[in-house]
């Protein structure tokens, strides 16, 4: 079977413009041709003119040519070809990072400047409450204070949000919030569990070893996918669907014990609600 001639400067003709930068990145990677007995040359472009091959090395920067019977095409061929695959792989992903950037950007313009949590109900973006916390059995914090450190008594406690549901429902098996925050924290989606004596849901458990400062924060934390559209705004949602339950969008600073939180119902349409 007759080698196929290859000629890069024909391959660029009638291209779109959108691939240009990528022809540059073929060309600046380079071809190669393998001679028969191992060696590698560097080229930036060949074509087949009979018994000769003429090519553009990149070593030398000038044209050079050598006997055709002198070139193994099937090994050169063979690893063009990988070379172009590596550069389609490395264009798809471009356009995927391209495609995100601006669905980013985009999704950024949406997100109200106050800070706070925002669920993205349908279209719209809806602001999600702020719950007040109670730690142990009758002590609260309002939400204008939530941000004070709190004190911590020597063994366990319970940081809880009032009622045995929230006012927020949602029926997405995987709910998107965004959060716009004042300072680097960490955060996520907490399921909360339900303390139905004292109608509440705890949140948060906080064990305290006496006589010392050290603190152990628990919860149940979820798996959630978190992208960052700006600094201090992100947008958050679970890796899998939720289970219908009580949970929550937490945000605080290990060790700080200046936990806020934004509860919410999750009732999915298929399903019964219910912790």
């Amino acid at each position: 079977m007759k080698p196929a001639n290859i000629v890069m400067s024909k391959l660029f003709k009638g291209t779109k413009i959108i691939l240009l930068p990528l022809l540059f990145l073929i060309q600046a990677s380079g071809m190669v041709l393998y001679l028969t007995d191992g060696t590698r040359l560097d080229v930036s472009e060949y074509e087949i003119k009979e018994d000769r091959v003429r090519y553009f090395s990149v070593a030398r920067g000038q044209w050079e040519e050598v006997p055709r019977d002198l070139i193994d095409f099937k090994r050169s061929q063979q690893y063009n070809s990988q070379k172009r695959e590596q550069v389609r792989d490395l264009e798809e992903q471009t356009r995927k990072e391209q495609v995100a950037e601006r669905r980013a950007r985009t999704e950024l313009h949406t997100v109200p400047l106050e800070d706070g949590v925002y669920y993205m109900n349908g279209q719209e973006q809806q602001l999600v409450e702020q719950g007040t916390i109670i730690i142990g059995k009758n002590k609260k914090r309002t939400v204008l204070n939530v941000l004070a450190p709190m004190p911590v008594l020597p063994g366990k406690q319970t940081l809880a949000v009032a009622n045995s549901s929230a006012r927020l429902v949602t029926a997405d098996s995987k709910p998107i919030f965004y959060l716009r925050l004042h300072h680097f924290s960490r955060f996520g989606i907490a399921r909360l569990k339900l303390d139905k004596k004292r109608n509440r849901r705890i949140v948060q458990s906080v064990f305290a070893i006496p006589h010392t400062d050290q603190k152990f924060e628990a919860l149940e934390e979820m798996d959630v996918f978190r992208q960052q559209l700006a600094p201090l705004v992100y947008k958050i949602w679970p890796i899998v669907a939720l289970p219908a339950g009580e949970y929550a969008v937490f945000e605080y600073t290990p060790g700080e014990m200046n936990l806020r939180v934004w509860d919410f119902s999750h009732q999915p349409l298929s399903g019964p609600a219910g912790s």
